[in-house]
Parts: structure tokens; sequence; C-alpha cells
């Protein structure tokens, strides 16, 4: 080979050498494209074959929905209770005060104990009151004397007036000395017994059994007496058992206690002693028990409420006088009430509604007209039957339209599964 033939030669083989490369790479290509169809038919005619064999049976049912609990509403006869906010009063409340004035000479009492009717508080001086009473004593005495000289000056005129002794007016005047000396008398008399009276005001006792407050004044001060002015104030007294309970009802109550009446379906709250209960606000149970037996005469013209008193037993001081506490009172006749925990009740905007499920598991709403609690439950007036099926459980859980896997359960595990959910 010449040099010629070489020189030619050389530029044409890479040329070559890349054309064989672009022509293997091409062949390459084809044959994985065609090894993924392959695949591709293979695979689609195994999936085909498979999705056949997973597609359920004609006819068979659809997967089961969210499991819930259900339960029938509680269908039971019970009374309404109107609820009030009251105070206890003491049934008499007393301020001691002296009726005599006079430095105060000693105290027979432990501030806050209980008293009886009758026992000594308050002792004041006494020896001016004894003094008083001497002097009025010798007045009634010097009195009688007066009387009994005029008496007798009295009949020794009338025998000398029946001998014409003396002149008509000398035996008026001695029968005026006499009408002069009874009246000294019965002066003297009542300044004996205001003297007495007086004496006896030293001492003062208690009026009624009850509790009294401490003393507002020590032994060895002047305290100042009587009936009116500003008279000393020593302690108060109030009674315990029984005691009051105070409470306002409002005139759309009051008006309908009075028709339930006149239909004959409820006690008159004057002419009867109504059963009612009362707790304080620390306890959960109605559990005291009293009588209703006072309206006022007239409804307040400020508040539009009228005034009512209940009375209960105090034996065991579970009440204070001026504790507040609540009182509910028989709003309703007897009747066959729905009740439903305020658990299972939704708010709707401004409607109160209910889940309810048929018997496919569908779930339903009902619209529901409620009324007030009752035993933490709550009354429904109108929009559910007795044996609805109320979602107690799971009401996050059901729509309405859909379907669910419901339980049956009861109303008094409500709570319980709730907060379980």
């Amino acid at each position: 080979m010449t040099d010629s033939d070489t020189s030619h030669s050389l530029p044409s083989s890479p040329r070559k050498r890349r054309g064989v490369l672009w022509a293997v790479v091409l062949l390459l290509a084809g044959a994985v494209a065609a090894g993924i169809w392959w695949q591709g038919q293979q695979s689609g005619a195994t999936g085909g074959d498979a999705a056949k064999q997973g597609q359920p049976a004609e006819g068979a049912g659809a997967p089961p929905g969210p499991p819930v609990t259900v339960a029938n509403p509680i269908s039971k006869k019970i009374v309404e209770w109107d609820e009030y906010a009251g105070q206890f009063r003491a049934i008499d409340s007393i301020d001691v005060r002296a009726r005599v004035s006079g430095y105060l000479e000693s105290i027979h009492f432990t501030d806050g104990e209980v008293v009886q009717q009758g026992d000594l508080l308050f002792t004041i001086e006494k020896r001016p009151f004894e003094i008083a009473l001497n002097s009025a004593r010798a007045q009634l005495a010097e009195a009688n004397a007066q009387l009994s000289l005029a008496n007798r000056n009295l009949k020794r005129y009338e025998k000398m007036r029946e001998g014409n002794i003396v002149g008509e007016s000398d035996y008026d005047d001695r029968v005026e000395a006499v009408s002069a000396g009874k009246a000294a008398v019965a002066v003297a008399q009542a300044e004996v017994e205001q003297a007495e009276l007086d004496l006896g005001y030293t001492e003062i006792h208690a009026p009624v059994k009850g509790r009294i407050s401490r003393h507002e004044v020590s032994a060895g001060n002047l305290i100042t007496g009587g009936y009116t002015g500003d008279v000393t104030l020593l302690t108060t007294i109030v009674s315990m058992d029984p005691i009051y309970f105070e409470f306002d009802v409002s005139e759309a109550n009051y008006l309908a206690y009075q028709r339930a009446a006149e239909r004959g379906v409820m006690p008159s709250m004057r002419d009867n002693k109504i059963e009612v209960f009362a707790k304080l606000p620390d306890e959960e149970q109605w559990s005291h028990k009293g009588s209703l037996e006072f309206l006022d005469n007239q409804v307040n013209e400020t508040s539009g409420t009228i005034r009512a008193r209940a009375t209960f037993s105090n034996s065991n001081d579970a009440f204070t006088a001026g504790q507040f506490g609540h009182i509910r009172v028989p709003g309703s006749e007897p009747y066959e009430a729905i009740l439903l925990p305020e658990t299972a009740i939704v708010t709707d905007q401004s409607q109160k509604i209910a889940l309810v499920v048929a018997d496919d598991g569908t779930v339903g709403v009902k619209i529901l007209r409620v009324g007030p609690s009752y035993n933490n439950m709550r009354i429904i007036r109108e929009g559910l039957a007795p044996t609805d099926k109320v979602v107690i459980n799971g009401l996050l859980r059901a729509r309405p339209g859909s379907k669910v896997a419901a339980k049956m359960g009861s109303i008094e595990a409500a709570s319980q599964e709730t907060a379980a959910e």
C-alpha cells in the first residue's frame, strides 16, 4: 500500500465506526421497546384476570358503615320542676336592747352560742332602781295615810252636817279631800309599779331560743335604754329551727301556676302546703324537703315578681340565716315525658336535632322542641317517639343520609360511651 492509499483510507475509518455505533444503538432501542410492549401485554392480561377475580360477586352488599351506639329515649312519668335562687331567713330575728338606761354590770353568755328562751343575758346595775322603788313605795304609804285622814274627817263632817253644825261648803271640801286622796294613792301606786318594772328590766333575758351574736357593749359601759330614740344595741338573736327560704317567682310562672290550679291539675300555691326541695350551692342533690306555705299579696311593680316563702326543718343546723341556696317547685302536673341526655342533642343553628338510625342503618334527622332539664336529662316536648333509635355515641361518625353499623346501648351508659369517643 502506498502512502497515497493510506492517506485516503484514514479519514474514512472514524465515519464508519460512528455509523456502526448508531446502528447498534437503534437496534438496542427497538429491542427494549419490543420487550416493554410484550411485558405490558402479559401483565395486562394477568391484571385483567386478577381484576376479574377480585371483583365482588354480583349481588354482594357494600362494606359496613362506621360503628355508632343507639338507644331508645327514656319514657317515664315525671313532674317538671322550676328552680329559683333565694335566701334563708330566720323566722325570728331580734335586736336585743335595754329598756332602761344604766351601767352594764355583767354579761351571762358566750358569743355565738345557742341560748334558750328565758336565759339571762345581761344585768344592768340595780341599785339606782331599787332606791327608786323604795321611794315610790314611801310615797304610796304617804298617800294612803292622807287618804285615811280625809276619810275620817269626812265621817265627822257627815255627823255634824246632820245636826246642821257645819255648812254645806265645809262638807263638800271634805268630800273633795277624800277624792284627791284616792287620786294621790293611785298615782303613787302607779309609780311603784313603774319602779318595779324598771328594776325588772335591769335583767335582760332571751326572748326566743336561737343562736346569739357577739355582745356589742362590754360590761362597765353606760347604755341607753327606752322605747324610742338612740337606744343601745346589745346583741342579736336569730331562731334556727325551723327556717324560712324566700325567693321571687316571675309573673309569667305565677300566672302558669294559677291557670294550672284553675284546671285542677295542680294545687293552689295559696291554699295548700306544696312540697318543695332545696339545696345549698355546694350540693348536687335536692336532699332538703320543705313546704311552700306563703305567697305575697301583690306583684312587685318594679321587678315583675311575687315573693314566695317556704319552710324547712333545720334541726341539724344545715342552714344559716342569710345563706343563699336554690329551691325547686313543681311546675307541672305528672305526665309521661320523653327524656334524652344532653350529649345526644345537636344544635344546628337555631334548631335542636337528634340523629336517628333506621332499620337499614340509614342515618336520619329529627327536629326537636326541647323543654327544661330533668335529673341531668333534657325533656323532649316534640319531635321524638319512644321507639326511635337515637345516636347516643359516635355522633361525629354519623352523617345524615349515610349508613352506619348501629349497636344498641342504654341511656344510662351514654356518658361513659361519650367519654370514650
